[in-house]
C-alpha cells in the first residue's frame, strides 16, 4: 500500500489509537483528531495518545467532530497533500449510559458523522470508513449476517449507529463516496475502555473489589482482540463501493468463562455481586465472518485466551495508575 494521508477521528480512543499506530508503522501520515472528552476516564486517552506522541508522521488536533466549522478549517490547512481517506472512529459508545443520556450519542454519532461526510464531499475525499457496532443486530438470529434486519434497535446508542450507517449510504448514493462500514464485535485488549466488561472484571478481581455481574453470566459475547480489529479496519481502505462488514472472532464465549479465566491469570477469586440483566443488553452476539473473509481476506488471529493474557499483563504492568481509573456509571 502506497503511503497515504489519512484523517483518523477518535485517535486517542481505544480502536483509534491502535489504527493510528498501525498506520504510522506502515509509513502513512495520520491527521489525528480527538476531543479528549470525559465520556470515560481521560487518563486512558492520554496514555494512548502518549504512545503515539512524537511520531514525525502524526499531526494531532484537539477538536470535536460535532464542531462543523472547526472541521472545515482543519482540512485545507492540516496536510501537505490531499487526504486520501477518513476513518471515523470518534463515537459515544456504550449501551447502558445511552439509555440514561441519549443526546450526546446522537450529537457525536449522527451529527458528527454527517459533518465528516460533508467534509469529504466538499474536499473531494473519496474514501470513508465508519465504525459501527454488533449491537445493531439486537436479538436477531445468530450468527449475525450483514444482511440481517437491523430496524429494531434496543438502545439509543444502537439507534444512533443505525442513523450513521444510513447517512453513509445516502452519501454513497448521492455523491459516489466509497464507504466501508465495520460492525465491530465486543472489542477488548490492553488499555481498553473502562466501561467494558473485561477491563472492569480485571480491575475488580485484581484489587479484591466486588465484581458486578448483570444477569447470571450465561450471556455470550464474540470478544474480538483490538489488534485484529485494527488490521481489518485498514483493509477497508481499498475501494469496494458501499459495504457493511462484520469484524468479530466467530467464537462466542460466556461471561462466566471470561471471569474464571481472569481469576486463573490473576491467581485470585472474584467476589461476585449479581444484579438483574439490563433490557438494553442483548443475550448473545456471534459474527458471521464470511464477508470479511471473501472481500478482505481477513480473519481473526488472536484467541480470546491469548487476548486475555495480553490484557491482564498490560494491567499489571500499568497497575499503579490503571487501578485508579474510574469505571464510570454502572
Amino acid at each position: 500500500m502506497n503511503p497515504m494521508n489519512i484523517l483518523v477521528t477518535g485517535c486517542a480512543g481505544f480502536i483509534g489509537w491502535k489504527v493510528s499506530e498501525r498506520l504510522l508503522r506502515e509509513g502513512h501520515r495520520v491527521i489525528g483528531v480527538d476531543s479528549l472528552n470525559d465520556a470515560y476516564d481521560v487518563r486512558l486517552k492520554e496514555w494512548r495518545l502518549a504512545q503515539l506522541d512524537g511520531h514525525p508522521n502524526l499531526s494531532f488536533h484537539r477538536l470535536d467532530i460535532t464542531d462543523r466549522e472547526a472541521l472545515r478549517q482543519l482540512l485545507p490547512t492540516s496536510h501537505q497533500s490531499p487526504i486520501t481517506a477518513v476513518i471515523n472512529l470518534a463515537a459515544r459508545a456504550g449501551v447502558r449510559p445511552s439509555v440514561k443520556n441519549p443526546w450526546p450519542y446522537f450529537q457525536t454519532n449522527v451529527i458528527g458523522t454527517l459533518n465528516l461526510l460533508e467534509c469529504c464531499r466538499n474536499s473531494g475525499i473519496r474514501k470513508f470508513i465508519l465504525a459501527s457496532t454488533s449491537s445493531i443486530y439486537g436479538e436477531g438470529e445468530r450468527p449475525f449476517r450483514e444482511d440481517a434486519p437491523t430496524d429494531r434497535p434496543l438502545s439509543p446508542y444502537t439507534a444512533s449507529k443505525k442513523g450513521a450507517e444510513a447517512l453513509c449510504y445516502t452519501y454513497h448514493h448521492l455523491y459516489g463516496l466509497d464507504v466501508t462500514i465495520f460492525r465491530y464485535f465486543t472489542v477488548y485488549g490492553p488499555a481498553g475502555r473502562p466501561d467494558m466488561s473485561i477491563f472492569r472484571f480485571i480491575k475488580w478481581i485484581a484489587e479484591g473489589e466486588r465484581l458486578i455481574l448483570y444477569g447470571d453470566g450465561s450471556q455470550e459475547r464474540d470478544f474480538t482482540y483490538v489488534d485484529d480489529i485494527a488490521r481489518g479496519t485498514l483493509l477497508g481502505l481499498q475501494s469496494i463501493g458501499f459495504e457493511i462488514i462484520n469484524l468479530g472472532s466467530d467464537r462466542p464465549v460466556k461471561l462466566r468463562q471470561i471471569i474464571k479465566t481472569i481469576e486463573r491469570l490473576l491467581g485470585r477469586e472474584a467476589v461476585i455481586q449479581s444484579r438483574p440483566g439490563h433490557p438494553a443488553d442483548v443475550p448473545a452476539t456471534w459474527a458471521d465472518l464470511s464477508k470479511a473473509r471473501r472481500l478482505l481476506g481477513w480473519s481473526p488471529q488472536t484467541t480470546w485466551e491469548e487476548g486475555l493474557e495480553h490484557t491482564v499483563k498490560w494491567y499489571l504492568e500499568n497497575r499503579q495508575w490503571a487501578s485508579a481509573v474510574e469505571l464510570g456509571t454502572e
